[in-house]
């Protein structure tokens, strides 16, 4: 499973040399096409050949493209063969309502947990309320806990004149991240063999990654904690180093019950504990603890 998260942000020519990507500016690097999970193009300026195209297929990268306003607007991912398609498909479309009901539960609960965090390593107030909502999510959130939690939260770790509609840095900041993190799991649902369009809580008919929105949920206090780490002294549009430290995000640790690990091998594990649900009706899904905005080390 490739690592490294490439961002490409003045004008480049991107060709396939032998196993790796040549990225070729004043002068050209390579990057092995095996290390790489996802590549983001953020120039009007950049080319790239159809071998270019064909490796991140064959490599499983997810490849975005970022449209006029510089936020991600497209995302290639590999057309893989897997052998449980089908089969996965109808067990999506089969899965029974008890059994979806209470992974979203799963879902929403570890995202308030999570949005806790957030706060409480931000040093703000109202960690107890939001350990409350969490404690009283309930089978498919009949009570809306997580619309609750989140409107007391934003407010909380932005300020209480903060709204989500407002264009303003902090959400340019926040819609990158977010964006990043759905595509690098709709690139991992595609590998397990699942179908983004079908969601478990999601169900927009306009929507071709419901069902990666329905996973992102705990992932996002992540992108919340790095936002307001860097809001109070941004201003204007995001900068290159500001996209390129979103995407980054997939190398930061987080805890799950197979130990610490990247954002981005969580993200794995999470996918892979989702099929587990439609194979054999668990929805004890494995999903992330946020601890902080420690990048991940490799081992050697």
């Amino acid at each position: 499973m490739g690592w490294r998260s490439v961002m490409i942000s003045r004008p480049a020519r991107l060709r396939r040399e032998h196993f790796s990507l040549a990225i070729e500016q004043e002068q050209t690097a390579f990057v092995p096409f095996e290390d790489i999970a996802v590549i983001v193009l953020d120039h009007r300026e950049i080319t790239l050949s159809h071998p270019v195209l064909s490796a991140c297929a064959e490599y499983g990268i997810g490849l975005y493209a970022t449209g006029q306003n510089h936020q991600p607007s497209g995302v290639f991912l590999p057309f893989l063969s897997h052998s449980r398609t089908t089969r996965l498909m109808r067990k999506q479309l089969d899965i029974g309502k008890p059994v979806a009901k209470q992974a979203w539960a799963n879902i929403v609960r570890r995202k308030i947990e999570n949005q806790a965090q957030s706060l409480n390593l931000s040093k703000k107030h109202g960690v107890d309320r939001m350990k409350s909502y969490a404690n009283r999510v309930r089978s498919g959130d009949p009570d809306h806990l997580e619309g609750q939690a989140a409107a007391y939260y934003f407010t909380q770790l932005f300020g209480q004149g903060f709204h989500r509609a407002e264009e303003c840095w902090t959400n340019a900041a926040l819609d990158y991240g977010y964006a990043v993190f759905r595509g690098a799991i709709a690139r991992g649902l595609v590998a397990h063999g699942l179908h983004p369009p079908i969601g478990l809580f999601h169900a927009s008919e306009q929507n071709a990654f419901n069902l990666a929105d329905d996973l992102i949920e705990p992932f996002r206090p992540l992108v919340d904690l790095h936002v307001h780490n860097h809001h109070a002294a941004t201003e204007g549009g995001l900068a290159p180093q500001d996209k390129a430290s979103l995407v980054a995000l997939l190398n930061v640790d987080v805890a799950m019950p197979q130990g610490r690990m990247s954002a981005l091998s969580a993200i794995e594990y999470a996918v892979e504990s989702l099929a587990r649900l439609y194979e054999q009706d668990d929805s004890n899904l494995d999903l992330p603890k946020l601890i902080g905005l420690h990048a991940h080390v490799l081992e050697c």
